[in-house]
């Protein structure tokens, strides 16, 4: 099973967030962050307002920050709510299935086990549980910019 793009980038914003409970953060600061598209975070940061997980402040000193302390964040909650398809077979879609051995194979239950196994995994563990180490992921960011700063330099 493969997360979409969509999703990783909403956990990683979610994390960025969290590094900074005490202040608004830009889209264009997580967007330099991570070296990912501003416009495309754009759209994650308001479909996360959306679910209730980021509050957005707008105006010249707006920016983001998380709508609840990432111990209530539940990460199996946000894969659900920003997957747009977790049915990783066909057959798991009954309306769209073209499967001609539908009927009688046992792949669907199988996966589907273990879509349930994926999920319920997810779902033991939050936000906070992914900021472990928040200092050692503060660094990535400070030596990210101090790179791209001494390379302006040369």
């Amino acid at each position: 099973m493969q997360l979409s793009v969509y999703t990783d980038y909403a956990l990683r914003l979610m994390m960025r967030l969290a590094l900074s409970p005490d202040r608004l953060v830009t889209i264009q600061e997580v967007a330099d962050d991570y070296g990912i598209s501003r416009n495309h975070l754009m759209k994650i940061a308001v479909d996360l307002g959306r679910h209730g997980y980021v509050e957005s402040v707008r105006g010249r000193a707006g920016g983001m920050r998380l709508a609840m302390p990432p111990r209530q964040i539940n990460l199996g909650e946000v894969v659900r709510k920003t997957e747009e398809n977790l049915r990783i077979v066909e057959c798991f879609d009954q309306r769209r299935d073209t499967c001609v051995i539908s009927g009688v194979c046992g792949l669907r239950g199988v996966l589907a086990e273990a879509t349930d196994a994926f999920l319920a995994v997810l779902d033991r563990h939050t936000l906070r549980d992914l900021m472990r180490e928040p200092h050692m992921l503060g660094r990535v960011f400070e030596g990210r910019k101090a790179g791209e700063a001494t390379r302006g330099l040369t």
